[in-house]
């Protein structure tokens, strides 16, 4: 399996819905998933453990880039990118390490509450598309399982 970085021409184009795959590790289906539902109850299982992890960790990864992209047009520049791919590479981290900066002198919040806004207007779509069930579907499958199962034994042992 070919990195994204490594492909010529064939620019990485993720199906809609998000299939799970060995790369590509999604929610449990049919699982409770929104923050909002965890306010007042805990996660039952590993799979709802998995999930609010996981949707945790794509609400604090979408929030980053839409702070970066709002400070920064460069980076949310929806046009064909003119830079090599270590040039791109260069100008994110070069925005990040800026960011930071400006961070560290000046706490502005008016970005970050913008882009929780947006991200609180934002419908997901879950349930989109067939399940795909191939060699890497199981694959997946079986590390999500795997990775499901070690969070809750020390969420479990964490409770304690």
């Amino acid at each position: 399996m070919a990195s994204a970085l490594e492909r010529n021409g064939d620019k990485l184009k993720l199906p809609q819905g998000y299939p799970l795959k060995a790369g590509l590790i999604t929610l449990y289906r049919g699982v409770r998933y929104h923050l909002k539902e965890w306010s007042s109850r805990r996660p039952e299982n590993p799979r709802e453990l998995f999930n609010l992890r996981h949707t945790s960790l794509c609400n604090v990864i979408k929030r980053i880039f839409g702070v970066l992209k709002k400070r920064f047009p460069i980076i949310g520049c929806s046009t064909e990118p003119t830079y090599d791919v270590n040039t791109q590479v260069d100008i994110i981290l070069a925005c990040c390490i800026i960011h930071n900066y400006l961070i560290g002198m000046d706490l502005d919040e008016s970005l970050i509450i913008e882009v929780d806004r947006e991200l609180l207007n934002e419908t997901r779509n879950e349930e989109a598309g067939p399940i795909e069930r191939s060699e890497d579907y199981s694959l997946g499958e079986y590390l999500r399982d795997s990775i499901a199962s070690h969070m809750w034994h020390d969420y479990v042992a964490n409770q304690m």
